[in-house]
């Protein structure tokens, strides 16, 4: 693994399977995990039922999850430890603007600066993208119970807003992925072919799906 990858964080929307690929990468690669934990977030359930009343307390519970995690991440020495993330900080607001009003959201983004101002910024950000449909897929395949209850509209509108935010984004090398066509988790070849391409990268933005390795 390059050193010049000391910490990596890769994104996408919900069923996508974002943190199933960082633990087989922090294995491949000796990286330590920083992992959100959505399981924690008491409002989470309640959000996927009434999104309306539970926008702003579940948006602001991930924000200092997410917030205390990178601070904890601040205080180690980079050049001892390489990580590598399921979330990117800079994207929270992806969700606030999908599910807060209007003034919830401007009381959001004040918050949001003042928690994230100095917050490190990744060597290399993996964008793993997916059709709806092969979301929907994943989702019900993991079988979480209160992610049954998204909507397809929610999902459609949130893989949007992912992509309209990685269009514009340059604050580190980007990857992305068309996750529809490979199997990164139960693949080898597909597995080995993103981890070569990964080490090929230093800057810039990069794309990679099931053409790229295929003659």
């Amino acid at each position: 693994m390059p050193n010049q990858h000391r910490y990596i964080v890769v994104e996408g929307p919900i069923g996508v399977g974002k943190t199933s690929l960082v633990k087989k990468l922090a294995d491949s690669f000796g990286h330590d995990l920083l992992l959100e934990k959505a399981e924690d977030n008491p409002f989470l359930a309640q959000f996927y039922k009434n999104q309306r009343q539970y926008a702003l307390s579940t948006q602001l519970f991930f924000l200092m999850q997410r917030t205390q995690l990178v601070q904890a991440f601040r205080q180690i020495d980079l050049f001892q430890k390489a990580h590598i993330a399921d979330f990117l900080i800079n994207k929270d607001r992806l969700f606030a603007e999908l599910t807060l009003d209007s003034d919830e959201l401007h009381l959001y983004l004040q918050i949001f600066t003042h928690l994230t101002i100095d917050a490190p910024q990744p060597d290399l950000v993996i964008y793993l993208q997916a059709p709806v449909d092969t979301l929907r897929e994943r989702i019900i395949k993991r079988g979480i119970k209160y992610e049954q209850q998204i909507k397809d509209d929610f999902l459609l509108r949130l893989s949007e807003s992912y992509t309209r935010f990685f269009y514009d984004y340059n604050d580190s090398a980007l990857l992305t992925v068309n996750t529809q066509s490979i199997d990164l988790i139960n693949n080898e070849e597909d597995y080995r072919a993103l981890v070569d391409e990964i080490g090929e990268i230093h800057s810039g933005r990069h794309y990679f799906n099931q053409s790229s390795f295929l003659d």
